[in-house]
């Protein structure tokens, strides 16, 4: 993202950040070390979402669930890894806390999925859905305390975070009650949190290509 997005600009890394007086700006890496990891790893997760909230809205059949893993694994997962690793190597530490907590997000969804599918772990029919509630609340949890975190940035990061708790409460009440209107409405709050990086996505791209970023919002505490 442009330098106005918490995902491109880790002003927690900082330890000077909590002095009185701002630091001064480093100069912007160049060569190897230069780039927006946003610009890979928004897109990756976008696709991976966009995909689950087709499944989980009802779009695609149950029968067919499955069919969203090929994009989870090999294109949101991978992609968020990649993103990772290149905003590591940027010292963007906030950045890659992020995107490594979505690419663990997809990679044990494919785990979860695959495994319950091909009987990998043992798991009986009868305890196929406390398998799923436990990795929907191990995320909720995640994601609420990643909400919190953040805070202290741009608010429209934290919206898209809001989005993604709410989704995961909807979905775990769908699958603990057997609710399908739950699942359905846990979709379309999926949507919603796919809207919100579709617009720091072209923040990023029109930063990246010259342009002005898109308003991020200012942080709710300081």
């Amino acid at each position: 993202m442009s330098s106005t997005s918490v995902i491109e600009n880790p002003i927690l890394d900082n330890p000077a950040h909590a002095s009185a007086a701002p630091a001064a700006a480093p100069a912007p890496p160049s060569g190897p070390l230069a780039g927006a990891p946003g610009i890979v790893g928004i897109p990756m997760a976008v696709a991976g979402a966009f995909g689950l909230g087709l499944v989980n809205t009802g779009f695609i059949p149950a029968s067919a669930a499955a069919a969203a893993l090929p994009t989870v694994i090999a294109a949101s997962a991978v992609g968020l890894l990649l993103t990772t690793i290149w905003a590591c190597a940027l010292g963007q530490n906030t950045s890659a806390g992020i995107f490594v907590l979505f690419f663990g997000f997809f990679a044990t969804y494919g785990a979860l999925s695959l495994g319950l599918i091909n009987g990998w772990y043992g798991i009986p029919a009868d305890q196929m859905v406390n398998a799923q509630a436990l990795w929907l609340t191990c995320w909720l949890f995640i994601f609420v305390m990643l909400t919190f975190v953040t805070l202290r940035l741009p608010w429209s990061s934290t919206l898209m975070l809001v989005f993604v708790d709410i989704a995961l409460v909807l979905l775990l009440m769908g699958t603990l009650q057997g609710n399908t209107g739950m699942t359905n409405l846990g979709g379309w709050f999926t949507f919603a949190f796919v809207a919100v990086a579709v617009y720091l996505y072209v923040d990023v791209m029109w930063s990246q290509t010259g342009g002005r970023g898109l308003p991020q919002g200012r942080a709710l505490v300081r």
